[in-house]
């Protein structure tokens, strides 16, 4: 008779990641990608009053360039003229993001956030946990990948 074999259970996002998919696709994402990490894409002064609703793809003519579609963004009502007014810098880190030319407009709606209050995902460490981890790596030449690693480390060791 034969042992059984270790049990190894599958990630949730893995078994539920096509259902979402199909949700994302229908409001014209290409991947989930843009929502989950919009507070990374568009900073977390942009992503603390605003959330990517839908992507509106204008419908191909043939013969003719494909034009930028537009992201549709949910705004609380009192930061909108804010969120206008950096239009561009969103834009830009939009299509940074995918890599190209992707969005050429944002269309902003009104309308309180989904979500309830944005999750603090990527707390700050104590800058005397980044010094003490950053004397540990004196052998780094260049001061950003230095300060970054010091960062990182005192991130991991606080968690």
């Amino acid at each position: 008779m034969s042992k059984p074999g270790p049990i190894s259970a599958k990630p949730l996002s893995a078994l539920l990641g096509d259902v979402f998919s199909d949700a994302y696709a229908r409001q014209g994402f290409a991947s989930r990608e843009l929502v989950t990490r919009w507070a990374e894409i568009a900073g977390p002064e942009i992503a603390a009053h605003s959330e990517p609703m839908k992507i509106q793809w204008p419908r191909p003519i043939e013969g003719q360039k494909q034009e930028p579609a537009t992201l549709v963004l949910r705004v609380e009502g009192p930061v909108a003229l804010e969120i206008q007014h950096s239009s561009d810098v969103i834009l830009q880190r939009v299509n940074r993001f995918f890599g190209w030319n992707a969005v050429g407009r944002l269309a902003l709606r009104q309308a309180p956030l989904s979500r309830n209050s944005v999750r603090n995902a990527s707390r700050l460490p104590d800058a005397t946990d980044v010094a003490q981890v950053a004397e540990t790596l004196s052998s780094i030449e260049d001061n950003d990948l230095r300060t970054a690693l010091a960062r990182l480390g005192a991130s991991i060791k606080w968690n």
